[in-house]
């Protein structure tokens, strides 16, 4: 039996709001739904992924999705959300993007069952601006566009028609799938929703036919804080953005509050095995079970299970004690990317070709403690570790053969204050 798209959505808080018959459609048949993705970048990054899971869920309930990579839509620009203009990418740049998105969407939904990638540059770029305003820009009036959230949020601001245009351009896109790929229903974010109920009233307008919305909510963290965002910025798909120990990292370090929603938001475990890992969570909540768990689903499905490996070892290695990754086995992208954030100190080689002194590299050259009091203090409380080794002697040197790799140097504090020295 087909499950119930809707109802999945429901129980797992991805349903914000939904045009009167969506749900009725979605029981009667077998439906094409869709939902855009903005090329601004190369990569998609983690606040796309509501999007991608919507698509995913609608293909598992037996629907066909079709994703739509704004070629000609990004060359103009959302309004939604947005306070100002943003800069404008040339076409070159958004035909790599479109390229790219297109190739990542793939690990997510499933071609071969029938979903699809369009762009809709290919029906926007032979179409003349003149032929636009006659077929499509008469079907709506100026005070039904102005009644959107987003064109009013920017009336003190300023909006430019470019931006004032975007809803017609995207409301088009809706209309041209439904005529030529069949498509009824459009899915997006609930600040989408003003330019979706667009492409519904020009389907209605200019054919006569029917179509459905339906919005996700705004995710965000329990603190009010952005989804997706740390301190160095977004959280992408694209590896060489994100490392997977990172991406590893970000869902790890979630709270157990946004742990326990982003389970039902992000991983396809069904309502009892979530149910179950809360219950375990509960139970035993210093082990973070739904923080591991989700952190697993995540790095599995965005990236890999060997990755999901390595990210467990770089853990291990970091703040356990069984880890079967060897410091001095890694590469130089590997330590950098396991420790990507820590403090840091840049040294000479010629520093160490003679021996350096314990207590000068520690004080005097990388400032790790304030003085040489305070460093021998730590080393005689078995507290210093190089390498990962504990580190004993108050007279020892450091030379160019305990470097990693021939150019690093990890110094550790205590259980878990990490410095890494990198010698040029």
């Amino acid at each position: 039996m087909k499950k119930n798209f809707v109802e999945e959505l429901r129980w797992r808080g991805l349903l914000h709001d939904i045009m009167p018959g969506t749900e009725e459609q979605l029981l009667k048949e077998a439906t094409t739904g869709y939902i855009g993705f903005d090329p601004t970048s190369d990569s998609l990054h983690i606040g796309s992924l509501v999007q991608i899971t919507l698509l995913r869920h609608f293909q598992l309930c037996g629907h066909k999705p079709i994703a739509l990579v704004g070629g000609a839509t990004g060359m103009v620009g959302d309004p939604s959300g947005k306070s100002q203009e943003r800069n404008l990418l040339d076409e070159h740049q958004l035909l790599h993007n479109v390229h790219c998105i297109k190739n990542q969407l793939g690990r997510f939904i499933d071609f071969d069952q029938g979903a699809e990638v369009v762009n809709n540059y290919d029906w926007f770029a032979p179409m003349s601006a003149l032929e636009f305003l006659r077929d499509i820009g008469k079907h709506l009036t100026v005070s039904y566009m102005m009644a959107k959230d987003s064109v009013q949020k920017r009336l003190e601001t300023g909006i430019s028609f470019t931006e004032f245009s975007y809803q017609l351009l995207q409301g088009y896109d809706f209309y041209w799938l439904h005529q030529n790929k069949g498509v009824k229903l459009q899915m997006g974010g609930s600040d989408q929703w003003g330019n979706i109920v667009t492409g519904t009233e020009l389907i209605r307008r200019k054919a006569e036919g029917e179509a459905f919305a339906l919005v996700s909510p705004l995710v965000t963290k329990a603190d009010g804080g952005k989804f997706g965002k740390t301190e160095k910025g977004n959280i992408w798909l694209d590896r060489n953005k994100t490392s997977p120990y990172q991406f590893y990292q970000f869902w790890i370090n979630a709270t157990d509050e946004d742990a326990a929603r982003y389970m039902r938001f992000f991983t396809y475990r069904s309502q009892e095995e979530i149910a179950t890992l809360e219950a375990s969570h509960k139970a035993a909540p210093h082990e973070r079970l739904l923080q591991k768990e989700l952190a697993k689903d995540m790095t599995i499905l965005v990236h890999s299970k060997e990755d999901l490996d390595f990210a467990l070892e770089a853990t291990e290695l970091l703040f356990g004690k069984n880890s079967n990754l060897r410091l001095e086995n890694l590469n130089s992208d590997q330590l950098l990317t396991i420790f990507e954030g820590v403090p840091s100190s840049k040294l000479e080689k010629n520093d160490f070709e003679n021996g350096l002194p314990i207590l000068e590299l520690l004080v005097d050259k990388a400032n790790i403690f304030p003085s040489k009091s305070e460093a021998k203090k730590m080393i005689q409380s078995n507290a210093v570790f190089i390498n990962k080794e504990k580190w004993l002697d108050l007279t020892g040197v450091i030379g160019i053969s305990n470097l990693l790799q021939n150019k690093f140097l990890l110094v550790q504090k205590g259980k878990k204050n990490y410095h890494l020295i990198v010698v040029q």
